[in-house]
């Protein structure tokens, strides 16, 4: 996997807190925390697509269908006891 050199711009503030995740012994250096950071987002975006997909699946799939709790809980005792 090749890699691309980028120039960022970040506040003293979150400098610093860069500075300590690394003094912590979270990451090893900036570049490390910032990909971190990266593929957090990566893996946060795909699982709030998954979700959306689920929804989308949900409103299409008809008119709501009324739910009793009492009888629900009472079919899965009969079933699994």
């Amino acid at each position: 996997m090749g890699t691309v050199r980028k120039t960022i711009t970040v506040t003293d503030q979150q400098d610093g807190w860069i500075k300590s995740q690394i003094e912590a012994g979270h990451y090893t250096n900036d570049s490390e925390y910032i990909r971190d950071l990266i593929r957090r987002e990566q893996e946060r975006s795909a699982e709030l697509e998954v979700i959306r997909s689920a929804l989308k699946e949900g409103e299409s799939s008809g008119n709501p269908q009324s739910f009793d709790p009492d009888a629900f809980k009472k079919r899965m005792l009969e079933a699994h006891g």
